[in-house]
C-alpha cells in the first residue's frame, strides 16, 4: 500500500554486495562505508530478503545492497536497480503542479470544483482547495478499501486479507472510477481541518488537474516537466505491468497472511497511476531531491509551499507532519532532512535530503508488511524496524 512512510520476513544467504564509495576530498561529516555496509547487511539478516541503498554527502558517494532479488534462484540485489517507489511519487506529483501554479494555470487556494465540478461536485468542490489536496486535508476518503474488496475493514486489520491483491494483479483502473470511490465515501475529516488524513484520492484529482490545464495526461505532464527536467535515465511512470530493466522480486507479506511472502512485482499500476506507480533508482531520487531542495525543479517561493506542513495521519494511523508533496524528519543529528517514503504490493523505499542538500538518503527494500498480528490486531515489532531504523541514522546522521 502506498503509505505516507516507508519500510517499516524470510532471510536468504545471499553475501553482501561489496559497498562501493567515491572520495574526492574530507568533508567535516564525511560518509563512514563498513559503517553503512554493516548497517544494510544487518537488515538483511534481520528477515529482508534484499534492499539496496545510496547515500551522498558532499562528494562522497556511497552504495550497496545485501540479499537476493529473487529468493527462489539466489540472484542478488545490486544497488543500480530499478524498483517501484510507491508514494514517493507524490513528490513528483505535486512538484507538477506547483510548476503550473507559477504559469498561473493553477491557483493553491482556488476551490477543485472550479476545475473538476463533475468529479467534485457541490459544497465539496466549493469547500475543498488545490493545497488541501496537497496537504491531505481536503477530507476526502481513500479509496482503495473500495477497490480492493478484501480491504473493506481497512484500517482494521485484523479484518482484511491480501485475496484481492491477486484478483486485481492485472486489472485496467480508470482514475475517475477510483475517485469517484473516495468522494462517495464517508468523509474522514472537514476540509481544511487539521489534522487531515492521508488519502490517495487526494492525488488522483490532483493527475486530473494536471490533464485538465496542461490538455495532455498527467504522466506525460509529470514526464516532461519534472523526470526530464531532472534528467533522470532510470525513472519512469509506466503503461504495463512489467518493470524494465534490471530489478528485484517484490515480496508481500501482508501481515503475516501471506506466507511464503508472494510475488508481485509484475503488477497493472493504473491502481494506484500518478499517486504511487513511479519506477526509480536510488540514484536517481537522491538526484531529484537534492535539486528540489536547491529550487532547481520548482522556484524557491514555490519550495517554501512545500515546506509548509500540517499535522496529517498517515495510513499506518501515525501523525506525521506533512508538507504539499514532501514531510520532513527530524531526527537526533544535525539539520531537518525533507523528503518522502512509499510502499506499493511487496516494495518499499524512502528518500530523504538535508534541508542544506548535503546528506542525502534513498533506501529500497523488496518486501512490504513483515510485521504479523498481535492478539490486539496491531502489527507486532520484527527485527527489521530496529534494523531498518539503525541503517536510517547511521546514513542520515553518521
Amino acid at each position: 500500500m502506498p503509505f505516507v512512510t516507508c519500510c517499516p520476513g524470510q532471510a536468504t544467504d545471499a553475501e553482501l554486495t561489496p559497498g562501493e564509495h567515491e572520495r574526492t576530498h574530507d568533508v567535516k561529516n564525511p560518509l563512514d562505508p563498513a559503517a553503512l555496509n554493516a548497517a544494510v547487511e544487518n537488515v538483511h539478516r534481520a528477515g529482508m530478503p534484499g534492499l539496496f541503498a545510496e547515500v551522498r554527502h558532499g562528494d562522497q558517494v556511497w552504495r550497496a545492497a545485501a540479499g537476493a532479488a529473487d529468493v527462489a534462484t539466489g540472484r542478488p540485489v545490486t544497488a543500480d536497480m530499478r524498483h517501484r517507489v510507491g508514494s514517493i511519487t507524490k513528490t513528483f506529483t505535486a512538484a507538477a503542479v506547483l510548476q503550473q501554479v507559477e504559469t498561473g494555470r493553477i491557483a493553491l487556494d482556488t476551490p477543485i470544483g472550479r476545475y473538476l465540478p463533475k468529479l467534485v461536485p457541490g459544497e465539496r468542490g466549493d469547500a475543498i482547495t488545490v493545497r488541501m489536496l496537497l496537504n491531505h486535508t481536503s477530507g476526502l476518503a481513500e479509496y482503495l478499501p473500495y477497490a480492493y474488496p478484501s480491504l473493506k475493514a481497512f484500517p482494521v486489520l485484523a479484518d482484511t486479507g491480501p485475496q484481492s491483491l491477486d484478483d486485481h494483479r492485472f486489472t485496467r483502473f480508470h482514475p475517475a472510477e477510483l475517485i469517484e470511490m473516495g468522494v462517495a465515501a464517508p468523509a474522514v475529516g472537514a476540509p481544511g481541518g487539521t489534522p487531515g488524513v492521508y488519502s490517495n484520492t487526494n492525488y488522483l484529482l490532483l493527475a486530473q488537474l494536471l490533464e485538465q490545464v496542461t490538455a495532455t495526461t498527467a504522466e506525460r505532464c509529470i514526464t516532461r516537466n519534472v523526470i526530464e527536467r531532472a534528467a533522470l535515465r532510470a525513472t519512469e511512470l509506466p503503461d504495463e505491468p512489467n518493470i524494465d530493466g534490471p530489478h528485484s522480486r517484490l515480496y508481500e507479506k501482508w501481515f503475516g497472511m501471506i506466507d511464503p511472502p508472494r510475488d508481485y512485482s509484475v503488477y497493472d499500476m493504473s491502481w494506484v497511476g500518478p499517486s504511487a506507480s513511479l519506477i526509480s533508482t536510488v540514484t536517481d531520487l537522491n538526484h531529484f531531491y537534492g535539486m528540489l531542495l536547491a529550487g532547481e525543479i520548482v522556484s524557491p517561493s514555490s519550495l517554501a509551499q512545500m515546506q509548509r506542513t500540517v499535522p496529517v495521519v498517515s495510513q499506518e494511523g501515525k501523525t506525521i507532519d506533512y508538507g504539499l508533496g514532501l514531510h520532513p524528519m527530524e531526527g537526533p543529528g544535525p539539520g531537518a532532512f525533507w523528503g518522502h517514503g512509499g510502499t506499493v504490493w511487496g516494495g518499499g523505499a524512502l528518500a530523504m535530503t538535508r534541508a542544506d542538500g548535503k546528506r542525502q538518503m534513498s533506501v529500497a527494500v523488496n518486501m512490504q508488511r513483515w510485521n504479523r498480528l498481535g492478539s490486539s490486531g496491531k502489527p507486532q515489532p520484527h527485527p527489521i524496524d530496529d534494523a531498518l531504523a539503525a541503517l536510517y541514522r547511521v546514513a542520515m546522521y553518521g
